[in-house]
């Protein structure tokens, strides 16, 4: 069903590269959250006074704040697709992340208001009024929230989208709440002494106030800055290595400003007797086909490396061979070999984890240097320590 709302409300659906496209899917996403929780909040409501439930009231003002949720979802799909401005030259895309931050907070309050009335609830218990009917009319908002949660993951995967992929996982969780709600219903008809109703009321607020902070944990890592995908940095490396001339990468970087605004960099490495003007060329098509393909704004710097000094690639085999010993995880790149009269300068960058500590590193450095020492005593190491991004 959802793929034909998609034909006949997003044309050119498949194209979610365009920010009209990604606009249309937010917005068709958000309209059907509005009618499909306004159907629920008057279902869930009318059950939840006739069975003097107040799990089922609440659940109730869940739905209510998911339809909060729903507008949030449509105002940011249009204010996200606002072009860049002077202010903004990377465009509005990070709105989006905003807007999935405000969603989780609106889940979060929305926990706390259920907890507060479930403790309540635990203290003055009140006898529910067992209903099968209803507990079946009940039972069909779960599959309501079943679908709400198909399409909102189906689209938040296809176009990448936060704030999709966040009202997702706030249906599933409604799911959970509901189906918790119907089994307190059932067990208070069987257990009229135990205030269960405000028990499973507790319960479900606690799993509702954990959706939402981990959410909202994952869209605050999206807004200081995470690492990218091992998907995007596979297909940076290989687009770039398919490239004539490029014989290896390092120091990639890339800053995400929201879907489809990503700005990466890298160092190509390149023999250091290429022409000039030609590996030039070979850079700017590289750029070209990363944005062409990936949607990435990529910016590369040529390092020239050489490889026809049997001396430098001698040694350089040498201190990769020590370092994998070390740590599997370290790399080097940026290898120069300058010869003194006494000495033998071995001038590379070493790319460590980001996590390790000055000390850590301090360490890594003298073993190395030790080991290298081993080889040849007048070997001396000038390197510079990378994170690992």
């Amino acid at each position: 069903m959802i793929k034909l709302l998609i034909k006949k409300f997003v044309p050119n659906s498949d194209n979610v590269s365009d920010k009209n496209v990604r606009e249309k899917y937010g917005v068709l996403s958000g309209g059907l959250g509005i009618i499909c929780n306004f159907f629920l909040v008057v279902l869930k409501l009318v059950i939840g006074l006739i069975l003097n439930s107040i799990a089922i009231i609440t659940d109730a003002a869940n739905n209510l704040s998911d339809m909060g949720s729903s507008v949030v979802t449509i105002v940011s799909a249009k204010l996200s697709n606002k072009r860049p401005d002077r202010e903004h030259p990377y465009g509005h895309g990070r709105i989006e992340y905003i807007a999935s931050m405000i969603v989780s907070f609106i889940i979060v309050l929305a926990g706390f208001e259920l907890l507060k009335t479930s403790i309540s609830k635990i203290l003055n218990p009140e006898p529910l009024n067992y209903n099968l009917v209803l507990i079946v009319i009940l039972a069909v908002s779960i599959l309501v929230k079943v679908w709400m949660y198909s399409y909102n993951k189906y689209m938040g995967e296809k176009i990448n989208s936060s704030i999709l992929k966040t009202t997702a996982v706030d249906s599933l969780s409604d799911c959970i709440s509901t189906g918790a709600v119907i089994v307190s219903v059932i067990i208070s008809y069987f257990l009229k002494t135990i205030p269960v109703d405000g028990i499973m009321g507790a319960i479900v607020s606690v799993l509702v106030i954990w959706a939402g902070v981990n959410i909202a944990r994952e869209i605050i890592g999206r807004l200081i800055g995470n690492p990218p995908s091992p998907e995007l940095v596979k297909d940076i490396t290989e687009l770039v290595m398919s490239a004539e001339g490029v014989v290896g990468v390092h120091d990639f970087m890339a800053h995400d400003y929201g879907p489809g605004m990503t700005i990466a960099s890298l160092h190509a490495e390149v023999p250091d007797d290429s022409d000039i003007v030609k590996i030039h060329e070979v850079i700017d098509d590289i750029e070209k086909s990363a944005f062409e393909k990936l949607g990435v704004l990529l910016v590369i710097h040529m390092d020239p490396i050489s490889l026809n000094s049997e001396e430098t690639n001698s040694a350089r085999d040498m201190v990769k061979d020590i370092v994998n010993t070390i740590n599997p995880e370290f790399s080097i790149h940026d290898f120069r070999l300058v010869n003194g009269e006494n000495h033998i300068n071995l001038i590379f960058d070493i790319v460590v984890p980001i996590e390790m500590s000055p000390e850590e590193r301090k360490e890594v450095l003298r073993i190395l240097e030790e080991k290298i020492k081993e080889k040849d005593s007048r070997y001396n190491i000038v390197v510079q320590v990378d994170n690992a991004y």
